[in-house]
């Protein structure tokens, strides 16, 4: 069986919290692994998702160590959703109050 890893990286600019772990993680950059198969008896190249990875470092006493948190895809689909709707309603909030009044006199 032929498998492969890809790394990447996800940002993130709020804090955030992940299904199935209890503890609210900052907001900052965090690398994702993704490991595949190779899936065999095609007439083509194809790969399936077995499991991804996302790397959290320590933090306080545990600064130094890291975790890998298995997570879903569609998990970290939605708290990356979550990261971007805070992001805009903060964003329309600030512009918002930054905008200058009209003048009706």
């Amino acid at each position: 069986m032929n498998m492969r890893s890809t790394r990447s990286t996800v940002t993130f600019s709020n804090p955030f919290t992940l299904s199935g772990y209890t503890d609210d993680l900052p907001a900052g950059d965090y690398e994702l692994l993704v490991e595949e198969e190779l899936l065999q008896g095609l007439s083509f190249e194809a790969y399936r998702r077995t499991a991804t990875y996302l790397t959290v470092r320590g933090r306080g006493g545990h600064a130094g160590r890291s975790e890998l948190r298995a997570i879903s895809e569609y998990d970290l689909k939605e708290a990356l959703i979550r990261d971007r709707v805070a992001t805009e309603k903060k964003n329309d909030h600030s512009d918002a109050a930054l905008s200058p009044q009209e003048d009706s006199t």
